[in-house]
Formats: C-alpha cells, structure tokens, sequence
C-alpha cells in the first residue's frame, strides 16, 4: 500500500467481532465520534474499550462493505474508571469478568490498570480474589501486558505487527530481553528477518561489531541465503570467506564462530574426501533420510525379469505397438525394481514407455499415483497418460493447520494408500519436496522417477535427479533413439543436436525451427512484438496469450522480462475505458493481463468451476486477471479451472507473464515460444538453458538474435555447481 494513500482515524474499540491469536489479524468496531466503522488488520492485541490511533484506508469489501484497513495502530489504554470498567467487563482479561471488574474499579478508580499492570498484589483486597485466583490473575496480565511491553519495544525499529506477533509467540515475555541481548536471533528461520534489518537494530542497542552473536548468525545466515542459490550445504573454504566479508571481520573470528555453532549442533560438519561442508541441521537430515530410504529401495529389488519379459510381450500384441529394445528394458525394470529412473529428451519414447508402465502395474493389481512439481507439469501428465495427476504438493495434502512452515498431512505417521508413485519433470524437485515425498510413502510403494536430466536443475536446494543419476546406484534406462516421427521435428533434432554440444540447424525455413538474424535488441524486441501480435496468430492461427509464450534467460536488458513485458502488454491488452487497472510500486495491472505466481503461497483461497474450494497457488502458475475491483481492492485470477482472490497489497506475488524467464518455463510445455537472445555476454547463456527453452516448445520454435551467440551457449556447458551431497552420500563418501 502506497504511503501517500493512508489517512488516520482515531477512536474506541466498542466491539472485537474476530480475532486469530496465531495470526494477530482481527476484526473490530471502532467508535469514531458516535460513527461505527470496521476496522480489520493485525490488532489481536487490542481490547474493547481501548482507545487506538490507527493509520490505514478505507476499502469496500465485495462481500462485507466498507472497511478500514489498518496498516499501523497506536494502543492507549482507557483512562477514565468508567472506561476502564466497560474495557475490563468485555473480558478483555481472562479470568476478570463484568462483577470483578466493578468490584475492582469501585476499589481502585481510575488507577485500576496502573495497579494491575505494576502491583498486583493488590487485587487481594478486592473481595472474591482469593490468593490462587490472584496469583493466576498476576500471570494473566504479566502475559497480556508483557505482550503489549514487546510489541511497543518492537515498533520503535519499524518491525510489522506480524512480525512483532512470531517474536512474541517464540520467546513470550522473555521476548525483549532476547533481542536487547542478541538482535541477530530475529534473522533465525522461525523470524526470518533479513540480516541487514538485524544490524539495524544491533546499531541502535550498541551491540559490538565483533559479538560472538553477530558472528554466528552471520554464518548460520550465509548458509539460509544459500538455499535459494540451490545448495543444501557449503564448503568450510567457501563459507568462511563469505561470512567474513559480510562481517567486515576477520576469518579468524569466523572461525571461533564457527567452532561454537558445531559444538552446539547448530552447524552440522561433514567430511567429504577430504572436503569439510558445513549443513544447517535439518537440511543434512534430508539428504540423509533420502539416502537411507532409497538405500532400502535398491535392497528391495525383485526378480521378475521373465515375467516382465512376458507382460511385455503381451501388451505389445494387446495394443498392436511394437517397443524398441531400450523402452523394453525401461518397462521391464521398472516392473524389477522398487526404484527406478527413466531419463530420455524430446522425441525419444518417455510417454510410451510411461504409459506401458502404468498399464502393467494396474493390471497387476497396483494403484498408482501419478505427481508433477508443478501444477502445469501435472497436467501435461494427465494429458499424456489419460490418467488424473496431481502436483507433489496436492498429492501430499499441505496441511494448512501449520501456518509457520510447510508440512504435509501424508509423512510416515500417514502414508499414501498407493503401491506405485510415478514423478514426471523430476528435475525440477528439490531435496526437501523429495524427503517429504518418500516420506509419505508405504515401505511396499514402488517409486520411479521421470525426467530430464540434461534440463536446468530445481529452483529449490540441491541437484536430485541428476546426483540419483551420477551415483550410478538407482535402476536407471536413459531412451536415446529419436522415434522416426519426431526425427521429421526440428525442435527436437535440434535440442538432441544442442545437448551434443553441436550447432543447431539454423537455415531451414520449412519446418517447426526458425531461426531470425536480429542485429540489434531494438530491431529483436520490435519483431517479437510483431511475431506474437501478428505473424504467428495470422500464418497458424495462434492465440497471442494462451498458445504463444516469450521465453527469455534474463530478466534484465532491452530484452529481458521486464522490458519485454511492458511492451507486449502495451500492445496485446492496451489501456481501456472498459478494462479496470491498478498501479502498485510503479507496476501495472489490468483486467485481461497474463500473469505468473512468482512464491508458493498456501493461503490464497481459490473456488474450482464445479464449486469445489481449496487453498494454494504456487510459484510458476499462469494465469489471467479477469476481475479487479478498486473499491475493495481485488483482483481475480483465472488459473486454468480455477479461479484464486488477491488483496491488492499481495499483488507483489504477481508479475506479468507475456515474457518469462526460462527458469520459470521449466515443467511447461507452450504450443509456441519465441526465444530472443540479447547479444551481450551474459552468465545466463550457457547450453542446458538454452536445451531447457527449446525443449518447452511443442509445435513452434523461432529464436532470435546472432548465430554467435547460440554459438556461445552451447560452447558453455559450464552445469550449475549445486553444494549438495547426495551422490557422494549413495557412493559410501561421507563422514561425520
């Protein structure tokens, strides 16, 4: 919410409709000069008759009206005997009801909260307060006013009441002892605050800049901020020197740091030939539980070569289809194996082989399950196979009951009622989704993973099916021959060309390849506007939004995401009288808008065309804005069947989709994708990136830019280093 837009209001709290003390979001009447106004935001801490100064704006909720929204409130307790017996009769104090509250006022005046908050010991004199009920009474209110004490200790730092809330809820009253002690505690996990914001405050309470507290929890920090960077541990010889330039100290102090936290158990060590990496506790749990758990899968393996040799057979005759020799080996392990890999790039016969798989293990009598990371990629599956999938995440059950973390409701306690799990796009998993997953499943379950392991790596921590892969440990079959009919494609030629480590065939104009000389990235923005606006909808016929996808390395440059989705947007839904809009930190939304979930979020509420309801929209999810309503400040966000609400303050979750990184693209599939490449040196132009793009196109494929530069990228097979361990764990190289 923009700064300029908030307005203050000023009065007394009649009524708290709703609160949620996990939250702190409530729902209140205020009397403002004899006017009840609602009032929502996070004052869980506030109580009728308490008199609150707040800042905010006024909004009309489509289903509840005119609102205000308080960003920020000031709390004053009320002064007067009177008001204080209408605040302490509301039950605003548990254990202090109307008839105490007159008795306890009638005894003390207006000094009746002074004497709660500072003496009260006192409260014996008033007659039905025994001295049980009064030593209950004095924890009451040493919480309720400790937790006022917090949260007005917090503010003067500019930390959010949600924020102020966790805080509290962590530590209760001992909560600004610990951060007037050790300021960097708020940058833990269960917080999460930015070590930056934890210097602030360490500034202001004069904590010294060599504090063994600002030490650790640089280190602990380094190795958080890291995850995002796709590595579930680091090296000692990297990690040191980072939190040493961080620190402005010296490597030495790290290190006696470092000594502390592996003592304590806060930092894991692990030797790996002779390297030590250093793990945040729960991650090195996860590879370890993914390890031991795969370890039993390969012991589990059957002998049932002959019999699958036969069922394959059979099927060959019952469908009238012949396998090549690898697509039979893949079914036969398979149906050999607890675990299984099949690996193969476009064209090679991964949704035949699939599909044989599935059809064998019903036959058999075995229910299976079949997930994709993403809700794109699963329904690509359910295509393919004629058979429902689900992503990981809904197949698990998230359980909204935890709030502070993600958690499933199938783990070991409640495994899936399945005896088959089949993954696609498992490339895109990272290591925590996978210990979750084989968490979840019956140690009887049958697990075979489907991916592409030559494609980008997860964006999450770790590197698991291509480590599975490089252990050589797991079953695996990777399919090689390009079936004839895709060979007629030169997208899929071309990607196998790509991955070879060879140049594309750039001069053919006759097929599903095209490759544009652009010089300039004014002259290679102006034609992709002109290809997804014009040229393509007119030769194929194509929708310019839902069939034709921009797909670019880099979010910035003339030609990243940001620029590109500007221009497209101007041009494919330009502004209109008719079509609703809004402006949030200098980004533009409207009505008609092709947009990208950008962070798993499992609160949003969504409604499905059959009227089911759930909650959850993910990172990667593409949709369309159909509806924006200014006054309660909404939006609508169509994702294929169904249809998820925005506040317009969460709008910074959104971002425009016309053009999307290839990243982003991973686990999609676009009936066309218009790739153009900036002719400036980038790190983002190495080989499986530019494989990753062209592999997301099914029926069209037009690049733009110079030769050299593709050139380039596939002379840079540099793999993205991931600092994980799960190979060297399978290979027997790990010691602690």
């Amino acid at each position: 919410m923009q700064k300029e837009n908030l307005v203050e209001i000023t009065g007394t709290v009649e009524t708290v409709v709703y609160k949620n003390e996990e939250t702190g979001f409530a729902v209140l009447e205020l009397d403002r000069d004899g006017e009840l106004v609602t009032v929502v935001g996070e004052l869980a801490t506030v109580g009728e008759g308490e008199v609150l100064v707040l800042q905010g704006s006024f909004r009309t909720h489509p289903s509840y009206g005119t609102q205000f929204k308080a960003v920020a409130a000031q709390q004053k307790l009320p002064a007067t005997a009177s008001a204080i017996l209408r605040y302490l009769s509301s039950g605003a104090i548990k254990g202090i009801g109307p008839v105490l509250a007159s008795r306890m006022v009638a005894q003390f005046g207006d000094d009746t909260l002074k004497v709660l908050e500072q003496e009260p010991e006192r409260l014996s004199q008033v007659q039905g307060i025994s001295p049980a009920k009064c030593e209950k009474l004095r924890e009451e209110l040493s919480r309720m006013f400790g937790m006022r004490s917090v949260m007005l200790f917090l503010s003067q730092f500019g930390i959010d009441t949600s924020t102020s809330v966790a805080i509290w809820k962590r530590w209760g009253t001992m909560a600004q002892r610990m951060v007037e002690e050790n300021p960097y505690l708020l940058c833990s996990e269960d917080i999460g605050m930015e070590f930056e914001q934890c210097e602030t405050i360490a500034r202001a309470l004069n904590i010294p800049p060599d504090s063994s507290y600002r030490i650790e929890a640089a280190i602990l920090f380094v190795l958080r901020h890291n995850l995002q960077n796709g590595h579930t541990c680091l090296p000692q010889d990297k990690l040191i020197p980072t939190a040493s330039a961080l620190l402005s100290q010296s490597q030495v102090m790290v290190e006696k740091g470092m000594e502390a936290l592996l003592r304590r158990r806060e930092l894991i060590q692990v030797d790996v030939s002779g390297r030590d990496y250093c793990y945040l506790p729960e991650y090195l749990n996860d590879e370890r539980m993914i390890v031991s758990r795969i370890r039993l899968m390969i012991q589990a393996q059957g002998d049932g070569a002959r019999r699958a040799r036969e069922k394959i057979e059979q099927l060959e005759q019952q469908n009238g289809i012949h396998y090549a020799a690898l697509q039979k080996e893949a079914i036969e392990q398979a149906m050999c194996h607890q675990i299984f890999i099949l690996t193969g790039g476009p064209g090679t016969g991964k949704t035949t082989t699939i599909n044989a798989i599935i059809e064998l293990l019903e036959e058999s009598g075995s229910k299976v399950a079949l997930c994709a990371p993403t809700g794109r990629a699963a329904k690509r599956m359910s295509e393919v196979t004629g058979k429902e999938a689900k992503t990981i995440h809904r197949l698990l059950e998230v359980d909204f009951a935890n709030p502070t973390s993600l958690q499933f409701k199938r783990n070991e306690r409640n495994p899936l009622n399945v005896d088959a799990v089949i993954v696609d796009e498992t490339s895109m998993v990272d290591v925590p989704l996978m210990r979750s997953l084989i968490a979840a499943l019956k140690m009887n379950c049958r697990l075979i993973l489907v991916g592409d392991s030559d494609q980008l790596p997860s964006v999450g921590p770790g590197n698991v099916l291509r480590d599975l892969i490089d252990s050589g440990k797991v079953p695996q079959v990777r399919l090689t021959e390009i079936f004839r009919q895709a060979q007629q494609s030169l997208i899929v030629t071309n990607a196998h060309a790509i991955v070879r480590g060879e140049m594309p065939q750039l001069k053919r104009h006759d097929n599903d390849f095209f490759f544009l000389k652009r010089e300039s990235a004014a002259q290679i923005r102006s034609t992709v506007i002109d290809l997804v606006s014009t040229r393509l909808p007119k030769s194929y016929g194509y929708s310019p939004m839902t069939d034709i996808q921009v797909i670019v390395p880099t979010r910035v440059g003339a030609v990243g995401t940001n620029a590109l989705n500007q221009s497209l947007q101007q041009v494919l839904n330009p502004p209109d009288k008719d079509k609703p809009e809004f402006e949030l930190n200098g980004r533009k939304f409207r009505v008609g808008d092709k947009v990208m979930q950008i962070k798993n979020n499992y609160d949003i509420l969504f409604k499905r065309d059959n009227g089911e309801e759930g909650m959850g929209v993910y990172n990667g999810d593409i949709g369309f804005i159909e509806q924006i309503d200014r006054p309660s400040k909404t939006l609508v966000v169509r994702y294929d069947d169904r249809l998820a609400e925005y506040l317009f303050e969460m709008a910074p979750e959104l971002e425009l989709a016309y053009a999307i990184t290839v990243h982003k693209s991973q686990g999609s599939e676009f009936e066309a994708v218009v790739m153009p490449l900036a002719s400036y040196k980038s790190k983002m132009h190495y080989r499986n990136l530019l494989y990753t793009a062209v592999t997301r196109a099914k029926s069209q494929l037009i690049l733009l830019g110079q030769e050299y530069t593709i050139a380039e990228m596939i002379a840079n097979n540099r793999k993205t280093v991931r600092y994980s361990n799960l190979k060297e764990m399978l290979l027997g190289e790990v010691e602690e």
